[in-house]
C-alpha cells in the first residue's frame, strides 16, 4: 500500500507544478514547474525502486519527503502573509504550502510503515 501512496504523492506534486503554470506569472511558474518535476519525478523513481526492493524505495521517498518538508518550512511565513491578505508573490505561497503538506503526509506515512515493519520483525524474532 505504501508503494501506491508514493506514486500518488509524486503525481500530485507534478500536478501542482502543472497547475501553477496556468495560475502564476511566467518566471515563478517555471521555477515551480521545474521544482515539482524534479521532486515529483524523484519520488516516482523511488516508487519504481520499491517495486523490486521495497525498503530501498521507501527509505528514498522518506528522505526526499524529509528534505522537501524541511525546505517547505521556510516558506511558511509567506503562506501566513498570504492568508492574512498580503500578496506580494501572488498565489505562489499556496502552491508551496500544498507541496509542503504533501511532503509531510508522505513523511508520516513512511515513518508509520517503518514502525510497522520494525514491530513485525520484533514479533517475528520472539
Amino acid at each position: 500500500m505504501i508503494r501506491v501512496y508514493i506514486f500518488i504523492i509524486g503525481v500530485a506534486i507534478i500536478a501542482i507544478g502543472i497547475l501553477g503554470m496556468s495560475r502564476l506569472d511566467k518566471d515563478p511558474a517555471m521555477a515551480l514547474l521545474v521544482g515539482s518535476l524534479t521532486l515529483g519525478g524523484a519520488i516516482i523513481i523511488c516508487g519504481i525502486f520499491s517495486i523490486k526492493m521495497l525498503w530501498h524505495g521507501v527509505m528514498g521517498a522518506g528522505a526526499l519527503a524529509l528534505i522537501s518538508f524541511g525546505r517547505g518550512l521556510f516558506n511558511l511565513p509567506d503562506a501566513a502573509k498570504f492568508i492574512v491578505g498580503e500578496k506580494p508573490r501572488g498565489n505562489e505561497p499556496l502552491f508551496e504550502l500544498a507541496v509542503t503538506i504533501l511532503s509531510a503526509l508522505l513523511l508520516t506515512r513512511v515513518l508509520a510503515a517503518w514502525n510497522k515493519e520494525r514491530r513485525r520483525r520484533m514479533l517475528e524474532e520472539s
